[in-house]
């Protein structure tokens, strides 16, 4: 705890800093202690699940984290305000996921390449943090929110549970803006795994076909690798959540123009019950930029 309390005083450079530099120090002592952190078995609900490519282990093996063991990492602590998952001001305390990364990612012979952090839900809702949404928003790994763990957190706006681990951020100011679509705060509750994974092969999965890739290509898939691969899947890679995957929704924006629109603008218009969140504020440039990018996807031949 001494380390949060003399990291709340420096300013956010500094305090990062501070806890990257304490995390090695806490690996060390672990590993010196003779305590491991990563178990081949889970021993409680808490555990975190994780996988990817592991310091230390084959590419794609897996592993738990436990709770206890997370909280003896370097912690950051913050007072948030514009969290859609929490209500009102809140102080959360966790470990930065730039701290996991660093701790955690790297399988041996595996390159000096950045490895993404991507964190998976239990409805199968999945987000990446590629590099630079780390740089610019420095999200954390939630484990306490005031002062509390997990088991007396309130319900997500579902009404399900948000633990047992949620990702929050300092505070969110958009980093970039296509079209109508503003850069989002990826907070996703209720994770349970999290992963290391080589971000230009997680993302090469959904790169724009085609040798030449026109601007309004290049847009929608910035539009769709932030938004879209949440729960829309191509292959093993991107979220299941959704159940249609990357070239069903290629089909549909080749083949039913206006239907694809409208079920990015109001799914429930197009499938009554629909869970797709409406996005009514996509002006008719951003959904050309993601119908363009899409059909690059149509008639390859894939079904998954």
């Amino acid at each position: 705890m001494f380390c949060v309390r003399i990291a709340g005083k420096l300013g956010s450079g500094m305090r990062r800093v501070l806890v990257l530099l304490l995390a090695f120090v806490a690996v060390g002592n672990l590993r010196a202690a003779g305590v491991g952190i990563l178990h081949e078995r889970r021993s409680s609900a808490s555990d975190l699940e994780v996988g990817g490519e592991l310091k230390g282990l084959p590419a794609g093996s897996a592993r738990y984290v436990r709770y206890e063991d997370l909280l003896r990492l370097p912690q950051e602590r913050y007072t948030v305000s514009d969290d859609s998952n929490l209500k009102g001001r809140a102080e959360i305390q966790g470990v930065a996921l730039e701290t996991l990364a660093r701790l955690l990612g790297g399988a041996p012979g595996s390159s000096a390449e950045y490895l993404m952090v991507v964190a998976i839900c239990s409805d199968e809702y999945r987000t990446n943090y590629p590099r630079e949404y780390v740089a610019a928003h420095h999200p954390v790994l939630v484990l306490r929110i005031n002062g509390e763990g997990p088991e007396k957190w309130p319900a997500s706006e579902y009404g399900g549970p948000l633990g047992p681990y949620l990702i929050s951020h300092p505070v969110f100011k958009p980093a970039f803006k296509v079209h109508s679509h503003e850069d989002e705060a990826q907070v996703p509750f209720s994770v349970t795994r999290i992963e290391f994974r080589r971000e230009a092969l997680v993302f090469g999965a959904i790169a724009p076909r085609g040798s030449v890739v026109p601007e309004m290509v290049e847009q929608g898939y910035t539009i769709a690798r932030q938004d879209c691969f949440r729960c829309h899947n191509m292959g093993a890679e991107g979220g299941t959540m959704a159940g249609k995957s990357w070239i069903e929704l290629g089909t549909m924006a080749e083949e039913d123009g206006r239907r694809f629109r409208q079920t990015i603008r109001n799914p429930t218009s197009v499938k009554a019950g629909a869970k797709m969140p409406a996005h009514a504020d996509y002006d008719d440039a951003t959904l050309d930029a993601l119908a363009a990018y899409f059909r690059t996807f149509a008639g390859t031949g894939r079904t998954r």
